[in-house]
This record gives C-alpha cells, structure tokens and sequence, in this order.
C-alpha cells in the first residue's frame, strides 16, 4: 500500500468512527441518489434539499446527481427560481469527502471534463435564478457551490463560511479561488483561502461574501418571499439581466478547469500525507467537533518536517 493510500484508510477509518458502525461497513459507498431531492414548491418554484448527515459532505453521488438535478431543471421552461437547503442540521453543504477524491466523476461520454466543473458552470449560467438558503457549516466544495449560485441568504446565527484547503495541504478545485476574488477583494480572498478560518455570517455579509444574513427565525420568510417576487416577474427579462451580469461577473470557464486540474494535482502534495493523518486522529478522538470547529483544528495542526 502507497503512503497515499495508508493516509486515505487511516482517514476512512476515523471518519467511519465518528459515523458509527453502519459507516464502516459501507465507508467507501457512494452516497444514495435519495440524498438529493427536489420539491416542487409552486409552478414557477423548485427547491432542492441535501442531507447526508452527520456532517453533508459532498461525494461522487452528491456531485452526480446534483449535476443532474441542475441540468433537468434548466431543460424546464416552467421553472423560473430553485432554492438550495439543507437538511441536516448544522450544515448547509459541506466540503469534499476526500475519502472519495479519486471517485469524483467526469462527465458521462467527456473525459475531459469533471462532472463538479460542468456543475458549476451550469448553475451560474441556468435559466432560472438560483437561492442558497444557508443554515451551518459552508466550506470547501460546498462554499464553491453556493458561490455559484445567485443569491445566498445566510443565517446570522448558524452560517459559517470557509474554504480550508490550505489547511490540508491541498488548494481549493471547485471555484473558490476564482470567484471570492471577485466577490470580496484580493486581499480578503487571500486570508480567506491561506488562512483556511471560518468566518461567521455577519462578517461574510460585510465582506460580501453573500448577499444578505437574517436572524435565523426569518430565514425561510426571507428566501420564500424573494423566490414567490421573482417567480411573478417575466422569465424572459429575469434571464436576459441575468446574462448581462454574467458578462461582467464571472470568471472564465478555462479557469475554473484549470483550478480543479490544480487541486487534483495537489493531493499528491508531500505535506498532505501528514496533515490529513494528523486530522484524521483529531476525528477519532474528538468526532463531530471536528467539523463543528474545522478551522479551529486545522490551526493546531503541526507543520509538516
């Protein structure tokens, strides 16, 4: 077994323990296509909701059948708003589950390309208009996710945002690095992925890292309302503005493929090995608070000989 591979199973298996003993039979599964749903909350209206609890890391599953979710729904004319939630509490959509990493799908038919990158592409550029609903913990790939999406409304009380790949000793694959730039400066950008911290609601709203946060009681009010005012305006006029500031706003598509190159890449990075082992010990003693706290521990981590 390579050094890499040993790092994954001592990984795997810390993370089996903090799930229970179902997990350890089925650790290296891929994530039931039940974990996503879509709800039809009115005509114009879809909402999609993530659970894989305990913690909604994202899998090769989740990626799938997201992209799948995201693609059927853009061929719908009927639907003009999708709203994305969780289910699980504590945590919107979380990071990658890098036990899977090497797992995570191309596009059926396009070896090409990672099915993750297609996703994202996608959902900036659907024909309806995209609402992150953000309860907990929105890191990693699950950060680049709603970074993607148009409008992200955050509870002042639960959301924390990070992307903590550094802290691993990898870099971020899935849009982080080319979209919080635009959105929240250089140099807030930079502390933001080379410090690998969370960052509460509040100071995400501050530095516009989402749209707006509200007390968490008024949260599904807030999303419910904009979703039911933007349904009752003409699709063809929500989706021409949109394109404009798209134009303006988003990176370009070869710098999305090469960030995921770059962050596949770095898995074989020399000080990952130690990083990851080092977590994956914190996880079976600790469990659960480990992703409650993730930039708190990638902190106390030692660095690398």
């Amino acid at each position: 077994m390579t050094s890499r591979a040993r790092v994954f199973a001592a990984f795997t298996f810390a993370i089996a323990a903090l799930l229970g003993t179902g997990a350890r039979a089925q650790s290296s599964a891929v994530l039931p296509s039940g974990a996503v749903t879509v709800e039809v909350v009115s005509p114009k209206i879809r909402k999609v909701t993530f659970a894989n609890p305990p913690a909604n890391l994202i899998g090769p599953a989740t990626v799938s059948r997201l992209r799948d979710v995201v693609k059927e729904l853009g061929d719908d004319d009927s639907v003009q708003v999708v709203i994305f939630a969780s289910a699980t509490p504590k945590f919107f959509f979380n990071h990658f589950d890098l036990r899977q990493a090497s797992q995570f799908p191309m596009v059926p038919g396009d070896d090409t390309t990672p099915a993750w990158v297609d996703l994202v592409l996608r959902l900036s550029r659907a024909p309806f208009v995209s609402i992150a609903q953000i309860r907990g913990r929105t890191r990693g790939g699950g950060n680049e996710l709603a970074l993607a999406m148009d409008l992200r409304y955050a509870s002042r009380e639960q959301a924390l945002f990070s992307q903590p790949e550094v802290g691993t000793g990898i870099v971020p694959g899935g849009g982080g690095s080319e979209r919080l730039p635009r959105l929240i400066g250089r140099d807030r950008a930079l502390e933001a992925i080379l410090g690998s911290q969370d960052y509460d609601a509040d100071t995400a709203e501050r530095y516009g890292w989402v749209t707006r946060t509200v007390a968490d009681a008024e949260l599904d009010r807030v999303v419910d309302a904009m979703a039911a005012r933007l349904a009752s305006f003409d699709r063809p006029a929500l989706m021409a503005a949109k394109a404009q500031v798209n134009r303006a706003t988003l990176p370009p598509d070869a710098d999305l493929r090469a960030a995921y190159a770059e962050y596949s890449r770095s898995l074989a990075n020399p000080g990952f090995p130690s990083r990851m082992t080092q977590l994956g010990r914190a996880i079976g003693e600790k469990g659960l608070d480990v992703e409650l706290r993730l930039g708190d521990y990638l902190g106390a981590i030692k660095p690398t000989p």
